[in-house]
C-alpha cells in the first residue's frame, strides 16, 4: 500500500516536471509558483484517494476512483469535453464507421433526463413505437439518473439478437411504459438521395462519418444520371445533422467549390491553427443549390452551410442552426481510454463566428409540420447548454483573444487525421445517430423546390431577353 502512494506522488512529480518544461523560457518565478500550487493540489488528491481506499465502507477499485476523478475534472470544462473509458472510446470509433449493434435511436439529455430525439426508420426502436420526446428513466431496470450520454449509448448498444428493456415516460400516458427490444445491426447511411419534380435533385446528409465524401460523390452521380446528366437544381438537406468528422465537412464543401477558403480553426496551440481550402473538381456541379438547415444542424453541418453561404454558392434556407463552433480532438491514452478535448474553434471563410451564434439562413422558413408537434428539442441550441464557450472567444496566455482574423502565415492543411492518432472532430452531439428528415408536408423543402424552379424560369427569361437584344441589334 505504501508503495502505491509513493508511486502516486512520483507520478505527480513527473506531471509537474513536464508542465514546467512545456512552459519553456517563461519567468522562473511564475513557473515555480504554478508548480508549487499544482503540487499542493495533487497532494490533496492523493491524500483523499488514500483515505477513501483505507476507510470507505467497502473496498473500492482504484481505477474506478481515478477514472471518476478524471471524469469530474473534464466536466468542469465545456459541455463537449469528456473522458472516454476504454469501452466508450471503442464505441466512439465504431460510430464514425456508421455501423453498430444497437436500437436505432437518437438521444440527448433534456432537463437532466435521458430523452429520445428521434427513432431511426426501420430499426428496433422505430418498430417498437418509441417516439421523439419519450424519456428513458430505466435501462434493464437500472435508473438512468446521472447517467451520461456516452454511458447510455454504451448500455443500449450490444450484440445483434440480445434483448434490452427500456422504461419510458410519455407525456400523454399516466404510467411508465416498459418496452423490450431486440438489438440489431444499425447501419447509418450517411447520404440519401432522390429525384424530385422538374429534374431537381434532393440529397440528405444525415451525419459526417468516414465515408461521407464517397457516398456524396456516388449519390450525385446517381442523381445526375437520373436527371439525364443535367439537374436543374439541388436541395442539400442538413437538417438535424449533428456533425461528425471535420475532414468530411471540408471534402463535402470542396465538392461544390472550385477555390478559396472553406474553414479555419484557431486555438491556443500552434497545431490547432489550421486553414482548409477548396480545389478544382473534375466533376462540375454548376447547378443552383439550396441548403436546408434548422436548430438540429450542428458543427460540421454549420461548416458546410457557412462555407457555401460565404462563397455565394448556395441559398441557405430554414431556421438558425445549433451554434457549435468548437473542435474536439480525440486523444488516445495508453490504457485504451481517451480524451475528447475541446482544443479550438472554427470560423467561416469570411471570419464569421459560429460558436453560440450559429448560421443565420438567407431565407428564414419555419417548418409548420414540426412546429405543430411542439417539440421543445427543436429550440435547444449551444447557447442553452451549461458552461458553453463564450461566443468566438477563448482564453490565451496574455489575455483573451477574438480570432476574427486568420493568421496569414499558416500553411493550408488538406489531409485526413493519421490512423490511430488524434482525430479532429467538430463533434457529433455526443454520439447519437440521426433519423430521417420530416415527410411531407415539408414547408422548407417545398420552398426550396419553388426557389429552384424560379431560378430556372429567371434564367430562361434572362436568356430570352439576351436573344431579343441581339435581334434588335441586327
Amino acid at each position: 500500500m505504501k508503495n502505491m502512494w509513493i508511486g502516486l506522488r512520483w507520478a505527480a512529480f513527473v506531471c509537474l516536471f513536464v508542465l514546467a518544461m512545456s512552459l519553456g523560457a517563461r519567468d522562473n518565478i511564475e513557473v515555480n509558483a504554478v508548480a508549487d500550487t499544482t503540487y499542493e493540489q495533487l497532494e490533496v488528491f492523493s491524500d483523499v484517494l488514500k483515505k477513501v481506499k483505507e476507510n470507505y465502507l467497502e473496498d473500492v477499485d482504484s481505477q474506478k476512483l481515478i477514472y471518476g476523478a478524471i471524469e469530474g475534472m473534464l466536466q468542469t470544462l465545456d459541455p463537449h469535453s469528456a473522458f472516454l473509458t476504454p469501452d466508450i472510446f471503442k464505441e466512439l470509433q465504431v460510430e464514425t464507421k456508421g455501423s453498430f449493434g444497437g436500437l436505432g435511436i437518437e438521444i440527448t439529455i433534456r432537463d437532466g433526463i435521458l430523452t429520445i430525439v428521434s427513432p431511426i426508420e426501420d430499426t428496433p426502436a422505430f418498430k417498437a413505437g418509441l417516439q421523439a420526446g419519450d424519456r428513458i428513466i430505466k435501462i434493464d431496470g437500472e435508473s438512468t439518473k446521472d447517467l451520461s450520454l456516452f454511458g447510455a449509448v454504451t448500455r443500449m448498444r450490444g450484440k445483434k439478437g440480445t434483448e434490452i428493456t427500456l422504461t419510458i415516460v410519455r407525456d400523454e400516458v399516466t404510467e411508465p411504459i416498459e418496452v423490450t427490444l431486440v438489438r440489431d445491426i444499425i447501419k447509418i447511411q450517411s447520404v440519401k438521395t432522390k429525384l424530385l419534380e422538374d429534374n431537381i435533385g434532393y440529397l440528405r446528409v444525415t451525419q459526417f462519418q468516414e465515408d461521407t465524401d464517397r457516398e456524396l460523390k456516388k449519390g450525385l452521380k446517381e442523381l445526375e444520371g437520373k436527371g439525364k446528366g443535367s439537374l436543374k437544381g439541388l436541395v442539400m438537406d442538413l437538417r438535424n445533422n449533428p456533425g461528425g468528422l471535420l475532414d468530411q465537412a471540408v471534402q463535402v464543401s470542396d465538392e461544390f467549390l472550385e477555390s478559396g477558403k472553406i474553414v479555419y480553426t484557431d486555438g491556443r496551440v500552434k497545431g490547432q491553427k489550421m486553414e482548409f481550402f477548396a480545389h478544382p473538381q473534375n466533376d462540375k456541379h454548376d447547378y443552383p443549390m439550396v441548403v436546408l438547415v434548422n436548430a438540429g444542424s450542428a458543427s460540421a453541418s454549420e461548416i458546410v452551410a457557412g462555407a457555401l453561404q460565404d462563397h455565394h454558392r448556395a441559398v441557405i434556407l430554414g431556421t438558425q442552426t445549433f451554434g457549435k463552433g468548437s473542435v474536439q480532438t480525440i486523444i488516445p491514452l495508453d490504457d485504451g481510454s481517451g480524451l475528447k478535448l475541446t482544443t479550438a474553434q472554427y470560423f467561416t471563410p469570411s471570419g464569421r463566428v459560429i460558436q453560440a451564434e450559429g448560421i443565420q439562413p438567407d431565407i428564414v422558413v419555419d417548418n409548420k409540420a414540426q412546429l405543430r408537434e411542439e417539440s421543445p428539442l427543436e429550440f435547444l441550441r449551444e447557447k442553452d447548454l451549461k458552461k458553453h464557450l463564450e461566443t468566438g472567444k477563448f482564453e490565451q496566455q496574455g489575455g483573451e483573444k477574438k480570432p476574427d482574423q486568420p493568421d496569414k502565415t499558416r500553411e493550408p492543411v488538406d489531409k485526413k487525421p493519421e490512423p490511430g492518432g488524434a482525430q479532429l472532430t467538430p463533434g457529433a452531439m455526443d454520439g447519437k445517430p440521426q433519423g430521417e428528415s420530416a415527410e411531407p408536408p415539408d414547408d422548407q423543402l417545398q420552398q426550396a423546390v419553388s426557389i429552384l424552379k424560379s431560378w430556372e424560369i429567371f434564367r430562361q427569361m434572362k436568356a430570352g431577353a439576351g436573344s431579343l437584344a441581339m435581334d434588335s441589334a441586327k
